[in-house]
Parts: structure tokens; C-alpha cells; sequence
């Protein structure tokens, strides 16, 4: 089985993109979708749309797992919207599984507590992929997170 977890954003979209061998998880690709902050919108949306098309085509994954996002009120709130839109648009037109994960169940799957901090989500990630430095940017880290949550919901602990 791969995986891509995605953390949404509009000026970065985190990735990463674990395969299950053995029972083993192997962490094949992280990083981020980076936007310009001096583009127009709809030319950021188009870069998340063409580079998650890129790497879709690349991995293969045979599912995805997106955070669900909550309303803050925060004037990037309608852009972060738009750009989760753009990615379960390209999620759904590849037909991959898409399941979604609120940051409290992300951080009660993966850290043990709801409450828990990012650098607790952080050496859980750290610890289930048996990595020696932390993934950068802590978007892709994110990412890797809500991958591993999907994981642990199929009975991949």
C-alpha cells in the first residue's frame, strides 16, 4: 500500500508519501507545495492543481489522507478552502480513497492526546518512520502525520 498525506494550504502544501513493504513503513517522499505570495490566486491554485498532479503521476498512491479543516476566522480562511478544494479535486480525478482527519484525531492517533503539541506529533513521526532528523518544513512533517493516521486506521501500527 502508498499513501500521500496532504496538509493544505495555499502558500504551502505539505506532503508526504509512506508505502507499507512487510508490514514496514518506508518513507519514500515529504516536502512541500510552495506558492508565490506575489501571484494572483488562481495562479496558486494552478500550481498546487499541476505540482499534485506531478507527484500523483510520480508515487502512484493508492490512497490519500487529507486534514479537515476547521473554521478559523482568519482572512486566509476562503483561500485555504479553495486550495483543499483544488486537492481533493485532483484526489477525486485520479480516483484515490481519499479519507479525512480533524488535527485532534491526527494528534490522539499519533501522539496519544488530542491535546498533544507539534514537537509530541513531531517524535511520533520521528518514531514510526525510525527517522534521525525531523522532516522539513513542518508542513511536510504535518503531512506525514496525517499519512500515518490513515495507516494506523488500516491496522498498520
Amino acid at each position: 500500500m502508498r499513501i500521500i498525506g496532504i496538509d493544505p494550504g495555499l502558500a504551502r502544501v505539505g506532503y508526504g508519501i509512506i508505502e507499507i513493504d512487510n508490514e514496514k513503513k518506508i518513507l519514500l517522499d515529504c516536502g512541500v507545495i510552495e506558492t508565490g505570495k506575489d501571484k494572483k490566486e488562481g495562479d496558486r491554485l494552478y500550481e498546487i492543481f499541476r505540482d499534485l498532479n506531478e507527484l500523483i503521476n510520480h508515487w502512484n498512491p493508492n490512497v490519500a489522507a487529507v486534514e479537515k479543516f476547521f473554521f478559523y476566522r482568519s482572512s486566509t480562511t476562503i483561500s485555504v478552502v479553495q486550495a483543499r478544494g483544488v486537492i481533493m479535486m485532483v484526489l477525486a480525478s485520479k480516483e484515490i480513497q481519499v479519507s479525512e482527519y480533524s488535527p485532534a484525531q491526527i494528534k490522539l492517533t499519533i501522539a496519544g492526546s488530542g491535546n498533544a503539541s507539534k514537537k509530541e506529533v513531531l517524535d511520533a513521526v520521528m518514531y514510526n518512520l525510525k527517522l534521525n532528523k525531523p522532516p522539513k518544513p513542518d508542513d511536510s512533517a504535518d503531512a506525514l502525520a496525517i499519512a500515518l493516521t490513515k495507516l494506523n486506521e488500516e491496522g498498520f501500527n
